[in-house]
């Protein structure tokens, strides 16, 4: 297992996770709920599909790759009714997310258009990092930022980096999770670690990390 090397009991600010959204199987689940389901069709259908019912009004979502259309879609159901931009200074929020296939999925669909045209399109997703810059610039985020690269969802490291990012007193919230796809394959872990707590927030640890991620839909 990874970890910081810093337990718990070393932040004096209890961190909370206020809100989470899994998108699988071709459905996306906010709070435990399913709010969108599109079997139908390739991945590509799912994702316009969500989009058009989702969400409005931002044309660069057709230009993503399935990467960054997932982590879009997941922050938008996410942060729906929450005033991200009137609670915090952009720079009080931080990005924190992981994957195991990086961006593979749109590197293997770049290299076979390399061998027509290559397509600039796709090279500009070539990062899986980009998925993060995406939702900061949707959503006017300029905190620390970053993408990081594991077999399999690993809750124990995710609670301890989060906990590290947001133990200054300049972070006060943290999008944070699992964003992964890779050919029709897609499995998105997504929630918001705040300093405040709202009724229903669980206690950002490990183990309700772990349980969160383990809901099957």
């Amino acid at each position: 297992m990874y970890g910081t090397g810093y337990p718990p009991h070393k932040f004096k600010t209890v961190i909370s996770i206020n809100q989470y959204c899994h998108i699988q199987n071709r459905s996306i689940h906010s709070q435990g709920q399913v709010i969108f389901q599109h079997s139908a069709g390739t991945l590509d259908n799912f994702l316009d599909a969500a989009f058009d019912a989702l969400v409005s009004g931002y044309p660069k979502f057709h230009k993503m790759d399935h990467l960054s259309k997932l982590g879009f879609l997941a922050t938008e159901v996410l942060l729906k009714d929450i005033p991200l931009r009137q609670r915090y200074r952009p720079e009080q929020v931080a990005v924190i997310l992981s994957n195991a296939h990086a961006s593979l999925d749109t590197d293997v669909r770049y290299f076979e258009s390399t061998k027509t045209a290559a397509s600039p399109a796709l090279f500009v997703y070539t990062l899986p990092n980009i998925v993060a810059g995406e939702i900061c610039i949707r959503h006017g985020i300029k905190g620390e930022t970053s993408f990081f690269i594991f077999p399999a969802f690993d809750a124990v490291w995710m609670a301890d980096y989060v906990n590290l990012v947001m133990a200054p007193e300049k972070t006060q919230a943290c999008l944070a999770g699992w964003v992964d796809v890779m050919g029709d394959h897609h499995n998105v872990f997504l929630y918001l670690a705040e300093k405040q707590r709202n009724s229903n927030a669980l206690e950002h640890t490990a183990e309700h990390l772990q349980k969160l991620y383990d809901r099957n839909y």
